[in-house]
């Protein structure tokens, strides 16, 4: 730094406004991330990772434009600079410690005013060799580390040090190999006491205290094994809970390239889940390419955080910061609202451009299979996912109680009065719980087993709006003879 003597100004960038909280669309998002550019690149594998901030997720995960390589980096993005909207809990599976790929042959960096770049994604820090000619220098003493915003790792040669009048130096490394990661990282396995990928989910809600609300996995989630992972695990939770969640039917050159095939490559897929919503094709951010999945979900989370953190609006019809929708390899997608509803009839939510790009599609994968409004809507299925969740939380306290008459009457009177509120604030048609006899048999109370009866309606989608237009000859008649 040259020597100053005066008065200086300094000029930080504008910080981002504080994302908006929200829990009951919680997103758990599993993939891989660039862990080199993290501040402890070992302890982000195969555990989750909660961020409340742009700053924060970047610190613990790193980030790249890279998606294609570094997929959660997608929903870090979508979450935190599209939706602005928190917390986002990371999955990451990248192992540096097997996903990696080592240079052993020294390359020349060059050096001007101390500095040198490396022009190398990936690199690992702690792996790195820097010499003068075949003499190792020492880091901390002979030079520094870091990375600059493209994610290329930055030389710098102390002037203390014993290199600090060279002009170049040779660099060994190791490096992140983020094409090494399979589709059997992202499910994952358990031995012993050790869990990765999908196995992990189980995890969330015994450290945060918080249920996942909605399971992505963008950029493979196109998988059908991944897929079919991601439906089971969503349907139970820790034993109890359940969720949703958004996957993208491939959109690559060997999947669906053309919207009528959308639907033949969902069900060979096996994606017919009422826990998801099935999305085609991909989106444009600029001229980044997005896994629609990524930013549906982020979309969806902040709807909810916006109502009252209550998941009782659809996420169609919903303006999105979009660029364009595209296939997988960026080539671009024209829809036109027939062909958009003609996915939404295969159980598939896409993108439609009407004066500003929106989401379009209500139903769940698993139509045109059911029709039940339950499963069918998404909006429906998530809002009766989300109540038994939130009974499970609610009453956990009441466990082991004695099983009395005011044990019974203390859920009855509550359950009835959130129902009302709930129904008050327009969130829900009708919520209302019972305590029937006739599904209480003695032999279940002795067996200490309490069996409730809640009945939900959640309002479904306005999806067909019609007016039915008329010529009136009459009218016409009246005004041609003067009104006689």
């Amino acid at each position: 730094m040259p020597y100053q003597h005066g008065v200086r100004v300094l000029e930080k960038d504008t910080s981002l406004v504080a994302p908006i909280r929200g829990t009951s669309g919680l997103q758990v998002v599993i993939g891989s991330a660039p862990v080199n550019l993290a501040e402890n690149p070992t302890a982000v594998v195969n555990t989750p990772i909660i961020a409340y901030s742009w700053e924060e997720a970047v610190k613990q995960l790193g980030y790249s434009d890279d998606w294609a390589s570094y997929d959660l980096c997608q929903s870090m993005y979508a979450s935190f600079k599209l939706a602005n909207v928190a917390p986002v809990i990371f999955i990451n599976v990248l192992d540096p410690a097997t996903h990696k790929t080592e240079v052993s042959t020294a390359e020349v960096v060059s050096i001007s005013n101390l500095q040198g770049t490396l022009a190398v994604k990936g690199v690992l820090k702690s792996t790195v060799t820097v010499k003068k000619n075949t003499t190792a220098l020492t880091l901390g003493t002979d030079y520094v580390l870091d990375f600059d915003a493209d994610g290329n790792l930055v030389i710098t040669l102390l002037a203390t040090g014993s290199a600090a009048s060279e002009t170049s130096v040779n660099v060994t490394y190791t490096k992140l190999n983020p094409a090494a990661v399979t589709a059997s990282a992202v499910i994952g396995s358990v031995s012993g006491s050790t869990e990765t990928g999908l196995e992990v989910l189980r995890q969330v809600y015994p450290k945060f205290g918080m249920v996942p609300g909605l399971l992505v996995a963008p950029g493979w989630s196109k998988n059908s094994d991944v897929a079919a992972v991601l439906q089971a695990k969503a349907e139970e939770i820790n034993g109890y809970f359940k969720c949703e969640g958004f996957i993208d039917v491939n959109s690559a050159s060997g999947g669906c390239t053309v919207y009528t095939g959308a639907k033949a490559a969902k069900d060979n897929a096996g994606i017919s889940s009422p826990h998801f919503g099935a999305c085609w094709p991909c989106v444009k951010i600029g001229s980044k390419v997005m896994a629609y999945s990524a930013l549906l979900a982020a979309i969806t989370a902040r709807k909810d955080a916006d109502n009252d953190d209550v998941p009782s609006l659809s996420p169609s019809n919903t303006p999105l910061p979009i660029s364009g929708i595209c296939l997988e390899d960026g080539t671009e997608v024209v829809l036109d609202q027939v062909q958009a509803n003609a996915l939404n009839g295969g159980g598939i939510i896409t993108a439609i451009n009407l004066n500003g790009w929106r989401s379009w599609g209500n139903n769940t994968a698993a139509y045109p299979g059911t029709t039940d409004p339950k499963d069918r809507w998404l909006m429906c299925r998530r809002f009766f996912s989300w109540w038994g969740n939130s009974f499970i939380l609610t009453y956990q306290q009441k466990v082991d109680n004695p099983a009395d008459f005011r044990l019974i009457e203390s859920i009855v009177d509550a359950e009835n009065i959130r129902g009302n509120a709930y129904v008050s604030s327009g969130k829900c048609a009708a919520a209302r719980i019972e305590f029937n006899e006739d599904e209480n048999e003695i032999t279940d109370i002795l067996d200490g087993r309490l069996t409730f009866h809640q009945h939900l309606s959640p309002w479904t989608p306005a999806e067909d709006i019609v007016n039915i237009l008329e010529f009136d000859p009459d009218a016409l008649a009246d005004v041609i003879n003067g009104g006689e």
